[in-house]
C-alpha cells in the first residue's frame, strides 16, 4: 500500500496541481460540477466468452431502453422476461441472465451498467457490478454536491478506486507478486482509467432491428461444427449474415422502409452436427483412430466424416430427421412468439447442408397433389388396361390365386411396381411368392415404361424415372439406358420426414448437389421437373469454390452457356472484371479490323482489270453482296453482352420456375491473382458477402412485389 500511496501522491501532484494556475482551473471545474450534477444514464450489457475471456457487449439502444423500463416499473423483476435481439434471446431480469430461444447456448450474465474501468490487455471498458456501481455513484454525488474530492473506495476484491475530480478517476489494480527484496514493483500497480456513463467510453451501440418480420429463412450448415476460417459456429455466422442484410435493407430498400412497406428478414440457424455426434459415434471412432497426427485425425473425424455419415443409411436418417424436426420445431416456436407473422418461409443451405435440404425437398409431397393424384391415377390406369396385364403376369408366375387379393387392395400393375417387400408381407403374401413378384416386377423390362407413366401421371409429369441400379445390387443394366433417373437415388433406405410448411425459395451456397447427383447415377434432370413444395431454387457459388458445382448443365446438357453473374452490391461489375472484358473485346475488335484490312488489300491486288462499265457493275455487286466476315473466336474470359443476353433467355427447365438456376459471384481483385490460395476462403465467404445477401433479399422481396431502389443489373 506504500507504493500505491506514493503513486497517488505523485499522481495528485502531477495531475492536480502542477502549478497554481492549474489548481485554480480545477477549482473552477469543481464549482461548475457542484451545481450541475445529474444522475448517470444506465445502459444494459451482457457477457460473452470470446477466445476464453469475458467480453461485455452492449444491448442495442431499443433493447436497453425496454430493459430499463421493465427494471423501473413498479412490478417485481422476479419472473419478468424481456425479449431482446429481435426476439432471439430472452432476458430474465430477476436472474440477470440472457437465454437463447431457438437454439442451445450457454446463458450469459446481464448487467445494468453505469460505471466502467479499462481492462488489462485491451482498451475495452469493463463494467463494475451493479452494487459497487451504486456505491461509486453515491460517492460521486456527495463529492459533486459537497465539492469534496479525492474520495477513496475499496472494491469487493480489495482494489482501490480514487475519485480525484470529475475528469480524473483511477482504479489501482493490485498484483500479489513480489521481487527478491519483498517489495511490490511500482509498474505492477499502475492505475487504470475509470469512466462514468456509457457515453464516455468508446463502444458501438447498434440502433436495433425493425419489429416487423416480413420473411423467415432457415439456414442449415455444412460439415463440421465450424463454419468459417475463424472457427465460428453456425449461430455466429448467421448473425453476420443477418447483420449484413439489415445494412443492405437500409441502403438498397430505403424507399420501401421509409414508406413502411417492409421490416426485415429473419435468419435462424439449424444445427444438425451436435445431435449427430451425440449418438455415441465419436466414442466408436475414437477406439479405432490411430494415435499418430492426433489433431489432424480429430479434425477429420469431426468434419470430413460428416460426408460419409450422410451416405450411411443409419446416420443419414439421423441427419434428415434432425434437420426436419429442428425446422419444424423452430417454425412452431416462431409462430407462437410472433402470432401476427403473415410472411413466407425460405430455406438456405451451405455446402453439405444444401444437399440435405435438396434431398429433403425432393421427397416432400403436397397434400393437395396427393389427393389429386389418387383421383387421376385410377382413371389413367384403367384406360391402359394395367389390371388385365397384371393378371396375365401373375399367370406366368403361377400365382393366379393372388389376383383377388390385389383387386381387393386396388393394386394394379403400376401400383405393384411401387410396393416394397414389407408391403407384400403385410398383405399376407408368403416369402416365396413375394420374391417371385419382386424379382419379376423390379427387374422386368416391361415395368420400366409403367413406372414412367405412373410417376409422371401422379405428379403432373414432373418426376424423373426411377433407376433401379442403386436400389438393387443384382440389377446390372437399365441405368445406362434411362433418359432420366430418380433425383433421390442413393438414399433408398431413408424415410424423409415432412415439413409443416411449403418453402418459397431454396438457396444453396457453395453446393455440391450437382456432383452428388452425378455420382448417384443421374445423368440428366428432366426440364419439367420441379421441387414438389418449393417454387424457387438458386445455386449460388464463388468461382473459386472447390466444393461448388453447377446444376444447369444437367438440365440442358447439349448447350454451353455461362452462369448468371451476380451484380456487385454497389452496382456494375468489379473494376478488374470490366477491365479484363474491355481488353478482350478490344483485342477481338483489333483482330477483326486487321483481318478485314488484309482481305481488302488482297482483293485489290488480285482483282483483274475491267473496262469502265464492267468495273462499275462489279463495284455495285461488291456493295450489294459483301462476302461474309470470319466468325471471331469466343474469348476465354467473360462472354460479350449479346452472349449474356442470349444465355439469360435459355430455357433451363422448371426447377426454378423457368428462371436461371446457377448464379456466380464476382471474385475480388486480390483473389484473381491466385485461385488456389483463396480456394478454402472462397468456400466460406458467403456469410459476409454483401452480393450474396443482396441477391437473397432481392429474390425474397420480389415475391412480395417490392424491388430494389436502384436495380443492380
Amino acid at each position: 500500500m506504500s507504493a500505491v500511496g506514493q503513486q497517488e501522491e505523485q499522481l495528485s501532484q502531477s495531475d492536480l496541481s502542477p502549478s497554481s494556475n492549474s489548481s485554480s482551473s480545477f477549482e473552477i471545474i469543481d464549482m461548475d460540477a457542484a451545481s450541475l450534477y445529474e444522475p448517470v444514464s444506465p445502459h444494459w450489457f451482457y457477457c460473452k466468452i470470446i477466445d476464453s475471456k469475458e467480453t461485455w457487449i452492449p444491448f442495442n439502444a431499443e433493447d436497453s431502453q425496454r430493459l430499463e423500463e421493465a427494471y423501473g416499473s413498479d412490478k417485481d423483476c422476479n419472473g419478468r422476461v424481456v425479449p431482446t435481439d429481435g426476439g432471439r434471446y430472452d432476458v430474465h431480469l430477476g436472474e440477470r441472465m440472457r437465454y437463447a430461444v431457438y437454439w442451445d447456448e450457454l446463458a450469459s450474465e446481464v448487467r445494468r451498467c453505469t460505471w466502467f474501468y479499462k481492462g488489462d490487455k485491451d482498451n475495452k471498458y469493463v463494467p463494475y457490478s451493479e452494487s459497487f456501481s451504486q456505491q461509486l455513484e453515491e460517492t460521486y454525488m456527495l463529492a459533486v454536491t459537497l465539492d469534496e474530492w479525492k474520495k477513496k473506495l475499496e472494491s469487493p476484491n480489495r482494489e482501490i478506486i480514487i475519485l480525484h475530480n470529475p475528469k480524473l478517476m483511477v482504479h489501482y489494480h493490485l498484483v500479489a507478486r513480489s521481487d527478491e527484496w519483498g517489495s511490490i514493483p511500482a509498474e505492477q500497480g499502475r492505475p487504470r482509467t475509470v469512466k462514468r456513463g456509457v457515453e464516455n467510453i468508446s463502444v458501438d451501440i447498434p440502433c436495433g432491428e425493425p419489429l416487423q418480420i416480413d420473411h423467415l429463412v432457415f439456414v442449415v450448415h455444412g460439415i463440421g461444427p465450424a463454419c468459417d476460417l475463424r472457427f465460428r459456429s453456425i449461430v455466429q455466422c448467421v448473425n453476420d449474415f443477418r447483420g449484413v442484410s439489415l445494412n443492405l435493407l437500409q441502403t438498397h430498400f430505403k424507399k420501401a422502409q421509409e414508406q413502411q412497406q417492409i421490416g426485415r428478414v429473419e435468419f435462424l440457424p439449424v444445427n444438425w452436427h451436435s445431435p449427430l455426434h451425440s449418438t455415441g459415434v465419436d466414442v466408436d471412432l475414437r477406439r479405432i483412430t490411430l494415435p499418430s497426427i492426433n489433431r489432424l485425425r480429430h479434425f477429420t473425424n469431426d468434419t470430413i466424416l460428416d460426408v460419409f455419415f450422410y451416405n450411411s443409411p443409419t446416420y443419414c436418417q439421423t441427419i434428415v430427421d434432425t434437420v426436419a424436426s429442428e425446422m419444424n420445431r423452430i417454425y412452431k416456436l416462431f409462430l407462437q412468439r410472433n402470432p401476427n407473422f403473415k410472411g413466407g418461409v425460405s430455406i438456405a443451405g451451405h455446402s453439405l447442408g444444401s444437399l440435405i435440404l435438396f434431398d429433403l425437398l425432393t421427397n416432400q409431397k403436397d397434400p393437395l397433389e396427393e389427393n389429386d393424384s389418387e383421383k387421376v391415377i385410377p382413371r389413367v390406369v384403367l384406360d391402359q388396361g394395367d389390371t388385365l396385364d397384371l393378371e396375365e403376369d401373375l399367370k406366368k408366375l403361377q400365382l393366379s390365386e393372388f389376383c383377388n387379393l390385389f383387386k381387393k387392395e386396388k393394386i394394379d400393375k403400376a401400383a405393384l411396381a411401387l410396393c416394397t417387400e414389407r408391403d407384400l408381407q403385410e398383405m399376407g403374401i408368403p416369402l416365396g411368392p413375394r420374391k417371385k413378384i419382386l424379382n419379376y416386377f423390379k427387374n422386368g423390362e416391361n415395368i420400366q415404361s409403367v413406372n414412367k407413366q405412373n410417376q409422371q401421371s401422379a405428379l403432373g409429369g414432373n418426376l424423373p424415372v426411377l433407376s433401379e441400379k442403386s436400389k438393387d445390387c443384382n440389377s446390372t443394366g437399365g441405368a445406362g439406358n434411362e433418359e432420366y433417373l430418380d433425383i433421390s437415388i442413393g438414399q433408398a433406405s431413408v424415410k424423409y420426414p415432412r415439413l409443416i410448411y411449403k418453402p418459397d425459395i431454396f438457396f444453396a451456397f457453395g453446393s455440391p448437389i450437382g456432383m452428388f447427383l452425378t455420382v448417384r447415377g443421374l445423368k440428366r434432370i428432366d426440364p419439367n421437373y420441379k421441387l414438389p413444395t418449393c417454387k424457387g431454387f438458386f445455386n449460388i457459388y464463388h468461382p473459386f469454390d472447390p466444393v461448388a458445382y453447377r446444376i444447369e448443365p444437367m438440365v440442358v446438357p447439349g448447350v454451353e452457356f455461362e452462369p448468371m453473374l451476380i451484380p456487385h452490391h454497389k452496382g456494375r461489375k468489379r473494376m478488374h472484371l470490366e477491365l479484363r472484358e474491355g481488353l478482350t473485346r478490344m483485342s477481338m475488335d483489333l483482330k477483326n479490323n486487321v483481318l478485314s484490312s488484309l482481305r481488302m488489300a488482297w482483293k485489290s491486288f488480285t482483282r483483274a482489270p475491267y473496262p469502265a462499265l464492267q468495273a462499275t457493275e462489279a463495284a455495285a455487286a461488291d456493295e450489294t453482296e459483301p462476302e461474309p466476315e470470319a466468325v471471331p473466336e469466343k474469348p476465354s474470359g467473360d462472354s460479350p453482352v449479346a452472349d449474356k443476353e442470349e444465355a439469360a433467355s435459355i430455357n433451363v427447365g422448371m426447377l426454378n420456375g423457368g428462371q436461371r438456376i446457377d448464379y456466380v459471384l464476382q471474385e475480388k481483385p486480390i483473389e484473381s491473382f491466385n485461385e488456389y490460395l483463396f480456394a478454402l476462403q472462397s468456400h466460406l465467404c458467403y456469410w459476409e458477402s454483401e452480393d450474396t445477401v443482396l441477391l437473397v433479399l432481392k429474390e425474397i422481396y420480389q415475391t412480395q412485389g417490392i424491388f430494389l431502389d436502384q436495380p443492380t443489373q
